[in-house]
């Protein structure tokens, strides 16, 4: 290279000649490169060199002194545009897009600043070069696009960025959780995720659902873990879920620089996950077989089973370690408004006690704090201005909005009459304060007029039907008391009201959703222990539909009502005290886009997830729910050595040590389909016994035929003749009188 400025070697003069005339030849034809490098011959330097871009062997020698072959090179050049045509040659680029030893890399690696290195023996910014139409030197995997305006150095090259569909999916599902994790609206987030579409990308929304949870508090884990389970079966699939599991399980070391304790938390999802029957027990065998023996997401697996999945009662544990299916209870609602304030009266900050119903975080709760404040100024006469100042500031600050205010005023209204037992001017009192809220503005007029309304709906209300529901909420409160079944069913015999019992069933549940997970069980059971022996089919689905009718009202006072009567619905189909089909009888009487139709639909999702008899029998934990299964397995036991002993009498004895007559409906079920399969006859003996002592009733009997026959279509397919055999077991019953009259006739529903 020559020393002084702006002067070229020989070779550089040669290069620079030739490359003038090829652009000269390559300029008279509009063609393609392609076609110009194989119509026009293209001169090359000398010293037996092939052409630039033309393609020609370079052979290196290596340290070892074997030949090796390498990459074609290419030079690209970058031009000054008007400064004398002065150019400097960057990097000689492979025909793959890829460097060699020294070189950038991939040319359209954009990752890193790409420039001009001054120390680089080529480099001379003096030095005259053409630019020789690099789109053509340069392969098309190689390209990038040049800017033929004037560059200042250092040079660099500009990628442009793709849309990645994946990438978009990702930052919608990012608002999606975040609205969740503020909300806490499941059938919103479903809702959000069905219209996102994009189904073959579930999978990332597990990951990305989870992880955002982990780096948050007990309370957004726990709304992780209830979405997932919510969404299992009706948005998101097994195999997805799964899926979204081992994605997090290869990123568990990744995670674990941000998340101090990520394997422990992670552990604790996937354990959570196969509790809640979204991911089956087999699937951390599975996993290990995907993930390093070594590798975080390893101990992830290791942990869940062994510190979680193996404990005593882990099943409990795991879900309440977050605080419970149910975040916050209303119990533990109403306390902290009770806590706040009795603080608030004795210290008579207004600012603070806004402050703490703020923190709260309940605002469809609100008239909770309206309904408790007004009936702590009833009790304590000296905290009724403090009370009503409070009230009134949090309405003018718009922490209680005017509906929220309206609905506390007006279950104030509704339990004034229990209110009255424990202060006697209560009514007075209310009539009082509703004046005074209206004049102030913090209580809309519209609830004067509402209220007159419903007093006359109260006034026409039956008086036969109001004694009903109070003595009936006394026996509810006994049974949860005593957990006696059988007295339960004696004390409503005696009340001699069936036209009553959907009330009842009403009242029931109501009350049960109010209390703990206990309660709830028994609900359940008692359902089961009451139909047919006192309750049709219809009186449980006119039950069912007034409370479903009623759902919005209910859920003032259940932050999770209709989660909790979609369990209800779906136990009761569980329990064979609905059929799948009396859904269908509920949801068409329903208004479509009312809170009730959308609980039918979330009971229906909970049947038709897998495993969902098992998952919905221990919803509530189990409690005396689990001897209904206990009772079908001792039931079977009971008859295999009923079988092969053929001793009648200890059998009897066997089914009366149960002590559930109200499901002895079960053994005619299973008795006959023993018969079936066996080809005998032994077990009418049984049951013509039961039936002889009053062992079994004759509503048992019958209910046991018509649970038969409504699984006829599945039974057949086990057992080919088994309609043939029931209309000879429906005969021989008939004769001896066990079933109510016309049963089988189609003039009576057994049902």
């Amino acid at each position: 290279m020559a020393s002084g400025e702006g002067f070229l070697t020989e070779e550089q003069r040669e290069r620079l000649t030739i490359a003038t005339q090829n652009s000269e030849v390559l300029s008279l034809s509009p063609k393609s490169p392609s076609s110009l490098l194989s119509e026009h011959h293209i001169k090359a330097p000398a010293g037996g060199k092939g052409a630039v871009g033309v393609a020609g062997r370079h052979v290196r020698r290596t340290h070892s002194g074997k030949l090796a072959r390498v990459k074609k090179v290419f030079p690209v050049y970058f031009m000054h545009i008007g400064n004398g045509m002065k150019g400097s040659l960057v990097r000689d680029v492979t025909a793959d897009g890829a460097g060699g030893k020294g070189t950038w890399g991939k040319l359209l690696d954009t990752d890193g600043e790409a420039h001009l290195d001054r120390n680089d023996p080529n480099y001379d910014s003096g030095e005259l070069l053409l630019l020789f139409f690099t789109l053509i030197l340069v392969p098309t995997s190689s390209r990038c696009l040049l800017n033929p305006g004037p560059l200042q150095e250092p040079y660099q090259l500009v990628g442009s960025t793709v849309s990645d569909p994946l990438d978009d999916y990702k930052k919608a599902v990012v608002s999606i959780i975040e609205e969740y994790f503020s909300t806490g609206d499941v059938e919103q987030a479903a809702s959000d995720l069905r219209e996102l579409g994009s189904t073959q990308y579930l999978p990332y929304f597990v990951k990305r659902l989870v992880s955002m949870a982990m780096d948050r508090h007990d309370k957004e884990k726990e709304m992780a873990s209830v979405l997932l389970s919510a969404l299992y079966a009706d948005v998101i699939s097994s195999s997805q879920i799964c899926q979204g599991f081992v994605m997090l399980l290869e990123a568990a070391d990744d995670l674990e620089v941000d998340i101090l304790d990520a394997v422990d938390v992670l552990a604790l999802f996937i354990a959570r996950a196969v509790v809640d029957d979204i991911l089956p027990p087999a699937f951390l065998t599975r996993a290990k077989k995907t993930v390093s023996e070594t590798s975080k997401g390893f101990q992830v697996l290791q942990t869940a089973e062994k510190s979680y999945l193996s404990a005593p009662h882990h099943a409990e544990l795991v879900e309440r370690r977050w605080g419970g299916t149910t975040h916050i209870t209303v119990e533990e609602v109403k306390k902290k408004i009770s806590d706040l304030l009795r603080e608030y009266v004795e210290s008579g900050d207004t600012s603070e006690a806004c402050r703490c119903i703020r923190e709260l975080s309940v605002s469809f709760f609100h008239h909770e704090v309206v309904k408790r404040a007004l009936v702590l100024a009833m009790e304590t006469r000296t905290a009724e201005p403090l009370i009503l100042k409070l009230l009134k500031e949090t309405s003018e600050e718009g922490l209680i909005s005017s509906s929220q205010m309206a609905k506390g005023f007006s279950r104030l209204s509704e339990s004034l009459d229990d209110l009255a037992l424990d202060i006697p001017s209560a009514k007075s009192l209310f009539e009082s304060l509703v004046p005074r809220a209206i004049s102030e503005g913090w209580l809309d007029e519209s609830f004067l007029k509402s209220s007159i309304e419903n007093g006359d709906v109260e006034n026409k209300d039956d008086e036969k039907v109001r004694q009903y529901k109070e003595e009936v909420v006394s026996i509810i409160h006994e049974y949860f008391l005593s957990d006696d079944i059988p007295e339960l069913i004696r004390s409503l015999e005696d009340l001699g009201s069936p036209e009553f019992n959907p009330i009842f069933l009403k009242k029931l549940i109501t009350l049960a959703l109010d209390r703990k997970n206990r309660e709830k069980e028994m609900a359940s059971v008692l359902l089961s222990a009451l139909h047919i022996e006192i309750f049709s089919t219809e009186d449980i689905v006119n039950g069912f539909f007034m409370l479903l009718e009623s759902a919005e009202d209910t859920a003032l006072d259940i932050l999770d009502a209709s989660n909790e009567l979609a369990l209800f619905l779906a136990r009761a189909v569980i329990d064979d005290v609905l059929a799948p089909l009396n859904l269908e009888e509920i949801g068409c009487k329903l208004p479509p886009n009312c809170s009730g139709s959308e609980t039918v639909h979330m009971a229906r999702s909970l049947i038709a997830a897998r495993h969902a008899g098992e998952r919905i029998l221990r919803c509530w934990g189990g409690g005396t729910g689990w001897a209904v299964e206990d009772a079908k397995d001792k039931i079977q036991k009971l008859l295999e050595e009923y079988e092969s002993g053929g001793v009648v009498s200890e059998a009897c004895q066997c089914i009366r040590d149960l002590g559930m007559p109200f499901f002895n409906h079960e053994v005619v079920k299973k008795a006959l389909v023993m018969a079936m399969e066996k080809k005998n006859d032994r077990m009418l003996d049984l049951l013509q016994e039961c039936f002889g002592e009053g062992l079994i009733t004759t509503n048992q009997m019958t209910k046991g035929f018509s649970r038969i026959k409504d699984g006829m279509d599945d039974l057949a397919l086990d057992i080919p003749n088994a309609e043939e055999k029931y209309e000879f077991y429906l005969e021989h019953a008939k004769k001896k009188g066990w079933l109510v009259p016309n049963f089988g006739s189609g003039t009576v529903d057994a049902c």
